[in-house]
């Protein structure tokens, strides 16, 4: 068997950098059309804002944040995806969000299945765009108040399922993570530590190939008549891993084995209070990667040694003895997307940076 079905990663995932410009702008150099793109800029602390072609175009959320879904925002939205990249636009009042003249921005883009299909796989139907190559799907459902299975497309079993209560805006973002006990969960919006709620969001069941869980009770997944978006991630050789790590907090620190060399990685400490710091190769183009933005945080981009971390050929290691991402004792769970695979499917080895 091959060692991995993707040779070219960003074919499946980039990270695209770019200036304001202060008018109307179709960004290109994406390599594929976008069904995931998540935007943010890097010199101001303002909101995160995710889009996907399930919702369509113009319709935000914010992974800092529990507000409800956002359309057209009066502060700039992504107003279409192209066969490149999207464009983004001015709002009613400014730009800021997504194209302001002296902003500087990345985004980060996925594919899913370029195109939507109805999923009765679970117990309530879904709306579904899923990349079974990638692993990647985008999940679209209304809640139902009693305890449910939804579809997610991916013929695989997700590592992680990301779900956002889209019409209440005081409920937070929930995350199934394999790594965790099945009793526990993380909040995307918060620094907290994994922890049991009492409304069990994902009914303390692992999906399966075909669904994942949701409780009845939990208004952060299941809430009756309320709309929810899920992201689920399943991993793939060679492109995609979802790992966890037990910290030295050593200068010498925890190397992390992918199977790739890093484009994007986001780790966050659920042992511990710890922010979802976000990492790549574009904001820093050669070791050491330290440039830090957090999923949780609205902040600006910062760079410092405590966030020092090599992308290697195979995978990261920490190169701090900071709290923040190498805490000793502490267990931290990463999210990490190739931008090559270690052999390619002809045998051919990647070079480090």
């Amino acid at each position: 068997m091959a060692y991995t079905n993707i040779n070219k990663s960003d074919e499946y995932f980039n990270t695209k950098l770019y200036s304001g410009t202060g008018s109307t702008t179709t960004l290109t150099g994406v390599n594929f059309q976008p069904d995931f793109v998540w935007i943010k800029r890097r010199n101001s602390s303002i909101n995160h804002k995710i889009y996907d072609s399930v919702r369509t175009a113009g319709k935000s959320i914010s992974s800092n944040n529990a507000t409800a879904e956002i359309t057209n925002d009066a502060e700039g939205y992504l107003s279409a995806f192209t066969s490149d990249g999207f464009t983004v636009q001015a709002g009613t009042t400014s730009d800021e969000y997504v194209n302001q003249t002296g902003g500087t921005y990345v985004a980060w883009n996925w594919l899913a299945g370029n195109g939507t299909s109805s999923n009765t796989d679970g117990t309530t139907t879904s709306t579904v765009s899923a990349s079974t190559t990638s692993g990647f799907s985008i999940v679209s459902y209304t809640g139902t108040g009693s305890n449910a299975t939804v579809g997610h497309g991916l013929n695989a079993v997700p590592s992680i399922v990301l779900v956002k209560n889209l019409s209440d805006g005081t409920q937070q973002w929930s995350m199934y993570n394999k790594n965790l006990p099945l009793t526990n969960i993380l909040i995307l919006d918060s620094t907290n530590a994994s922890f049991n709620p009492s409304d069990n969001d994902f009914q303390d069941t692992a999906p399966t190939s075909d669904v994942f869980y949701i409780n009845g009770i939990s208004t952060r997944t299941n809430t009756n008549g309320n709309n929810f978006i899920a992201y689920c991630f399943a991993e793939k050789k060679g492109f995609s891993k979802f790992g966890s790590y037990v910290a030295n907090a050593n200068t010498d620190g925890t190397f992390v084995y992918t199977g790739f060399k890093p484009a994007f990685i986001i780790v966050k400490n659920t042992s511990a209070i710890g922010n979802w710091f976000m990492l790549d190769n574009k904001r820093n183009t050669y070791n050491v990667v330290n440039s830090r933005l957090t999923a949780e945080g609205t902040f600006v981009e910062h760079t410092d040694s405590a966030y020092d971390t090599d992308f290697l050929s195979n995978g990261f290691k920490l190169r701090t003895n900071s709290n923040l991402n190498d805490g000793a004792g502490n267990t931290y769970i990463y999210m990490a997307f190739a931008e090559n695979p270690l052999v390619s499917s002809t045998g051919t080895p990647v070079t480090a940076r």
